[in-house]
């Protein structure tokens, strides 16, 4: 399996200038407060590459006149340490799980590369310099960066974040393994919340159904999830999860279990009471529609804003039907946000969304539909899996259809 890890690699390695180097920083555990830490996760594209979901991890990978040298720099053992925290990860464990032979310590990693960087004539060093927001603190690459900057002005400093990305966009056969395990779960989770929900209980009482079950499968959430009843599932980011579930209400769950650092997302629309109401229906049958109408669209060469141009063609249509809006302009009102995105090792995975899809690209499709004045919102989403000829709906087995829906509901 470790072969897998050393392909990556490789390819990497073709896209790296001669007389580079290539550093990736698994990341360090942030302060909480006092002598607690937040929970550690491990950089995604160091992952990708190392295999390795351990803090305090560097890999260097080195071109001089087209030869590749990989090293991964480990903490060095600590006794007194270990007796704390649990045991450090070892030099013959980093190498059977990455398949690089050569570990030095962590410790004398920036000695390593002083002493590199003044005995070789490197050009060029490439770091992971993801940013997305200008005000975001600096990440691990970015501060190495700027220290390389500082004491070698003469070193080009290259954004591997792009060409990591690229190949973490197309899923390889163990990627898709995973995200299937991950959608078992999922659907375990959605199946057990849905016949255990009551009026009268609170959001979080029916979250605690689907983290029990992720519990039992040693799974963790993909990201916090969403338990919004009546109106407040017309806020697309609620997870106060600390309201009243009332009978009358859909509640809107947006959710997902992470197994083996791979995610699923999926989203149902439920009703509290067990039955939808007709005008429940009316609506939810539109987003049904425009879900299994995109779905059906999914095929290499289209691009998720084609795709989500569809899909507001038909949830505009399905409004004018029912009278809520006069012209196309005005769905805005009611769906505010696209109908897709990546999914992977991050739940809005990396990959450039402008381009068209290939064989291989896992994404969601989730339309919905925010009635604040009825109290109501509804989204219904997929894991789709695109492939030579078209697509596989990856969480078909997670009831959606009305009367499906209504059926799982039953607790005998």
């Amino acid at each position: 399996m470790t072969n897998l890890w050393i392909e990556r690699r490789k390819k990497i390695f073709e896209k790296m200038e001669n007389d580079s180097l290539l550093i990736l920083f698994s990341g360090k555990p942030l302060k909480k407060s006092a002598d607690a830490q937040h929970e550690f996760y491990t950089n995604n594209n160091f992952y990708y590459l190392a295999n390795i979901d351990r803090e305090d991890v560097v890999l260097l990978i080195e071109k001089k006149e087209g030869t590749l040298k990989e090293i991964l720099f480990i903490k060095k053992k600590n006794n007194d340490v270990e007796k704390w925290f649990g045991k450090y990860l070892t030099i013959e464990e980093s190498q059977g799980l990455s398949g690089i032979k050569e570990v030095l310590h962590y410790e004398d990693f920036e000695a390593y590369i002083i002493k590199k960087i003044n005995l070789y004539a490197y050009q060029s060093m490439y770091l992971d310099l993801e940013n997305d927001n200008f005000f975001n603190s600096k990440s691990q690459g970015q501060l190495f960066a700027d220290k390389i900057i500082d004491r070698y002005p003469g070193i080009r400093i290259r954004n591997i974040f792009f060409e990591i990305s690229n190949m973490r966009r197309i899923k390889d056969s163990y990627e898709i393994e995973r995200i299937i395990e991950a959608i078992r779960i999922t659907n375990d989770g959605i199946s057990h919340l849905a016949k255990n929900i009551k009026p009268n209980q609170m959001e979080y009482q029916a979250e605690s159904y689907f983290d029990f079950i992720l519990k039992q499968n040693g799974a963790i959430p993909s990201f916090e999830t969403i338990a919004a009843a009546g109106s407040n599932a017309t806020t697309l980011h609620y997870i106060s999860n600390s309201d009243v579930i009332r009978s009358e209400d859909l509640i809107l769950f947006d959710l997902g279990a992470s197994k083996d650092k791979y995610s699923s997302d999926v989203t149902r629309t439920l009703p509290a009471s067990g039955k939808f109401t007709e005008r429940q229906k009316s609506l939810y049958s539109i987003v049904l529609l425009a879900n299994k109408k995109a779905i059906e669209a999914c095929k290499p060469g289209i691009t998720l804003d084609e795709l989500n141009e569809m899909t507001k063609e038909i949830l505009t249509q399905g409004l004018l039907n029912l009278n809520l809006i006069k012209s196309r302009d005005e769905l805005i009102r009611y769906y505010y946000h696209g109908v897709s995105h990546h999914l992977g090792l991050d739940v809005h995975d990396v990959g450039d969304r402008t381009l068209p899809l290939k064989a291989g690209c896992v994404i969601t499709i989730e339309p919905g539909l925010y009635i604040s004045e009825e109290n109501m919102g509804i989204r219904i989403e997929d894991d789709i899996l695109i492939t030579e000829d078209g697509y596989i709906n990856l969480t078909r087995d997670i009831p959606k259809e009305i009367d499906d829906v209504e059926n799982m509901m039953k607790t005998s």
